[in-house]
């Protein structure tokens, strides 16, 4: 190769040297505006809510068939992951039992909550698990503690309003249901002491009358209110299975949102045990 020729070649590298220098200079600003712009899009967690801890066995981690209309999130109603982080609420909102879970009464009672108060942000906890016993819950146990963990995460981002409690299908034997409130008072003071929550209302809802059997355990939950201050009773009065005379259909889980929201209003206004119809 002659002197000219390698002239020629250091002059092409320098220019293609410059421009790549100029190119990456020109992009740079662009990544980072990009990087900026989508650190600023990511939506903040959510503050100052009013949560509400879901506890219990499969009726309130939900299994209803989940239909589009449930997969629609409302602006204002949230539920924290199993990864601890907030997300818009939609169903299926438990992850108990990811192959067979479904809607259950969380969602509808926070699109409730919130409607009847624009100025409000509702934060759900769900911490129920399907087919567990109320022995299975009791203080120091693997699900009473997952419980009270999810809940004091959440606490950074709001305060507990509200427990919102199903369960008893686990429990419906005579010699269970026997010592069914007792054993329900214990935990639920002990709960309500380690999150702070003795003026927090709760909700217990009725096991489904679609089942006979059911009544035995029903008897106990509708004294509840009597024996444990700030609580209501919730009626699953018409509501309907989902064809196994065990889970709640879809619409009846609705339902069943809408009767624990007016339950925690009833109880929020008067400040004393409610009913809900």
């Amino acid at each position: 190769m002659n002197l000219n020729a390698l002239m020629t070649a250091s002059q092409l590298l320098r220019t293609g040297s410059l421009a790549l220098g100029l190119g990456l200079a020109l992009l740079t600003p662009v990544v980072g505006a990009e990087a900026t712009t989508a650190a600023s899009a990511a939506p903040a967690a959510p503050s100052n809510m009013k949560l509400f801890l879901l506890i219990g066995q499969s009726n309130m981690a939900g299994r209803g068939p989940v239909e589009a209309s449930d997969k629609v999130p409302h602006p204002r109603v949230f539920m924290l992951t199993k990864e601890l982080a907030w997300v818009p609420a939609v169903d299926p909102m438990h992850f108990d039992r990811p192959e067979i879970i479904g809607v259950g009464p969380g969602a509808s009672f926070g699109r409730t909550v919130a409607d009847a108060d624009p100025k409000i942000t509702v934060g759900l906890i769900p911490a129920a698990v399907g087919g567990t016993s109320l022995d299975q819950w009791k203080v120091g146990g693997e699900l009473y503690n997952n419980a009270i963990a999810r809940a004091r995460a959440a606490l950074a981002h709001g305060q507990l309003a509200g427990i919102l409690w199903h369960q008893g299908e686990s429990d419906n034997t005579a010699e269970k249901a026997a010592t069914y409130a007792e054993r329900f008072r214990t935990m639920i003071a002990q709960l309500r002491k380690d999150l702070n929550a003795a003026d927090v209302p709760l909700m217990v809802g009725e096991l489904g009358r679609f089942r006979d059997s059911n009544e035995v355990v029903n008897k106990v939950l509708v004294t509840l209110p009597s024996q444990v201050p700030l609580c209501a009773f919730v009626s699953a009065e018409g509501l309907k299975d989902k064809g196994d005379q065990l889970h709640f259909d879809s619409a009846s889980q609705r339902e069943f949102g809408r009767r624990y929201a007016q339950a925690w209003f009833e109880l929020v206004k008067a400040g004393k045990p409610a009913a809900a119809k």
